[in-house]
């Protein structure tokens, strides 16, 4: 057969046609099995590094969700499939997901409201200490208590989940030393020293809101500042997650010890009270203390229609790595304390995709992961077990009374004070 000029035209364009579809279909197939590969290098990385090191949460408030719909009842809870209750609220947390998270170590926020304040703050926060304790007996494969840095690490090459205890709010201690070693001896080791209401010896966070007219300490007081320094003597975390700016930097000004943010995000990229400024993060960086960033997603976007996802957190977190230094970063979900959750971060079973997406920005090596998932924290831990011992050494217990005057500005005046302040009713 002989083709014609214009039939030869038509089949060089369609040689060509092919030519170019071959080359461009295998050019895509090779970028997006380069992607799939690339994904693939990137979760086993992360599975590779969180298998070998724990991951460390720095707020959970899973307790106080079986306080407030099972009221502290968990003879027939499944703990390892919570999902079975959504009837009756949305539960971040169960072990199921834990493990699927990875999780290596758990704070757990022991917390009951403010309006327990000047009543009976301390029994309600003991039964919450006790709940945790009959979670972990109930659950002894999962969970194992831990109240140094050497017990976090043994309990996570035990395969179990470390449990460490975080009083949320100064509250609990009812203004009394006594209280507070007693918490300690129970295993509490970091106390938020305030939730969203003042304690009569430090400001909360909501003063600093914008034509707030909460009443006001000034920060820190003098009794305060003594808080401070027998959490010290001890070896407790002073955890700043829910104070005023003034009284993160009077104990900034005072600790000797690092501090901790349990779950807090970077004020710049959202303007809440709850979050930190960046003259804060820089004096937390000369402290060696940690920023664990909160998934909240009122402190991540500051914006009501928005819930966030991944992206969002991980700009916070390498924002407060960009002031403070990768040393002084960690991780606080607040996973049920929130009832909203990013997008795509909606339980525990989440923080593996959080930290792939940080690999795969390029710009962090496995250690700085490390150091991020819970090196930072236990870090953290290890330096205040240290500084107490030597505190231990020349300072003994403190055994002052809070003025009573500070009780009446702050509208309490328990029945329980009468015997320590015989002459509390004429003030």
């Amino acid at each position: 057969m002989v083709f014609t000029q214009k039939q030869w035209i038509v089949i060089g364009c369609i040689a060509t046609f092919v030519v170019v579809g071959v080359v461009v279909g295998v050019t895509v197939g090779v970028v997006v099995g380069r992607r799939k590969s690339d994904s693939v290098a990137v979760e086993q990385r992360v599975n590779d590094i969180l298998a070998q090191n724990p991951l460390i949460d720095g707020h959970n408030d899973w307790a106080w969700v079986i306080r407030k719909y099972f009221r502290n009842n968990i003879t027939g809870l499944d703990l390892n499939d919570m999902t079975k209750y959504r009837n009756i609220t949305t539960i971040h947390t169960d072990i199921t997901r834990l493990r699927k998270g990875q999780v290596g170590g758990q704070f757990w926020s022991i917390y009951t409201p403010c309006e327990h304040q000047g009543r009976d703050a301390t029994v309600s926060f003991m039964e919450q200490i006790d709940l945790v304790n009959r979670i972990i007996a109930k659950e002894p494969e999962a969970f194992q208590l831990a109240r140094t840095a050497a017990e976090v690490r043994e309990a996570f090459q035990a395969k179990r989940i470390a449990s460490l205890l975080g009083v949320e709010s100064g509250q609990a201690i009812e203004s009394t030393f006594s209280i507070l070693r007693l918490f300690y001896q129970l295993g509490v080791r970091y106390m938020t020293l305030t939730h969203n209401c003042n304690t009569p010896w430090a400001d909360q966070n909501r003063v600093d809101r914008p034509g707030s007219t909460l009443p006001k300490n000034e920060g820190l007081t003098e009794f305060g500042k003594k808080i401070i320094a027998e959490m010290n003597r001890l070896g407790m975390l002073v955890d700043l997650a829910h104070v005023s700016k003034k009284t993160m930097l009077d104990v900034l000004d005072v600790t000797r010890s690092p501090i901790i943010f349990s779950h807090s995000s970077a004020w710049a990229l959202c303007n809440h009270s709850r979050n930190v400024q960046d003259d804060v993060l820089r004096l937390v960086k000369n402290n060696r203390g940690i920023v664990m960033v909160a998934f909240t997603p009122g402190f991540i976007t500051c914006d009501s229609k928005n819930l966030g996802n991944i992206s969002n957190v991980a700009e916070h977190i390498n924002y407060i790595r960009s002031l403070v230094g990768v040393d002084g970063i960690g991780l606080g979900g607040d996973f049920d304390g929130i009832d909203e959750t990013p997008y795509d971060l909606v339980d525990v079973s989440g923080y593996p995709k959080l930290i792939e997406y940080l690999v795969s920005q390029g710009n962090w090596t496995d250690e700085d992961i490390i150091k991020l998932a819970g090196g930072n924290i236990l870090r953290v831990m290890e330096e205040n077990e240290q500084i107490a011992r030597e505190l231990q050494k020349t300072m003994q217990p403190l055994e002052d009374m809070i003025p009573i005057a500070d009780l009446i500005k702050n509208n309490i005046t328990s029945c329980r004070y009468l015997d320590m302040y015989p002459n509390a009713a004429a003030a």
